[in-house]
């Protein structure tokens, strides 16, 4: 798939968005984005899994680390801010959703209701959000598009439909542009 890239949006100094489904083809897209690059670092943002226990999720990280290119670097971390802040050249953020996952993991607030917790939570996004608006260089962050199917019968569900909705509403505002990727196909928004 061919990236869409926007003259006017040409810059050294670009924040670009990828939203997508699950299985939509964002993450290979977004390394579209960065392939040509010498120097870049891929943010693992999520916790890393025992392989003994989720297998399947496993096999998806494997299937992300060989499709890279051997010359980018890889940092697993859930400190999405301090990544922006110290890494040098084009940073490729993959994803928001398994960043706030390890947030909700932090806080202990799965089935907490909201207002217990929402000052340490707005207080972790803003942090990302002023560290992605003062990013120099090339900047690609992944996030997935939820609540476009059914409610979750399950409080843990519909708080995290809720809470990364909230998050990409801000990091959509914060970047220069959005792309949508849809059945491996890019859609600027």
């Amino acid at each position: 798939m061919a990236p869409l890239i926007d003259p006017d949006l040409a810059s050294p100094d670009r924040r670009t968005l990828i939203t997508g489904g699950a299985r939509s083809g964002k993450s290979r897209y977004a390394e579209t984005l960065l392939a040509d690059l010498d120097e870049v670092t891929y943010v693992a943002s999520g916790p890393v899994p025992d392989p003994a226990a989720d297998a399947e999720w496993a096999a998806r990280i494997a299937d992300h680390r060989v499709r890279r290119p051997q010359h980018w670097s890889t940092v697993e971390t859930t400190d999405v801010a301090g990544a922006l802040r110290s890494v040098s050249g084009a940073i490729l953020i993959d994803c928001l959703g398994t960043w706030l996952t390890a947030v909700i993991d932090r806080l202990g607030t799965w089935e907490e209701p909201l207002p217990s917790w929402q000052g340490d939570f707005h207080d972790q996004l803003d942090d990302v959000v002023k560290a992605w608006q003062a990013r120099t260089g090339l900047a690609v962050v992944v996030t997935n598009e939820v609540g476009w199917g059914l409610v979750s019968p399950y409080r843990s569900g519909r708080l995290f439909t809720e809470l990364l909705g909230e998050v990409n509403q801000e990091m959509a505002a914060a970047s220069d542009e959005v792309i949508m990727v849809v059945a491996g196909r890019a859609l600027r928004l």
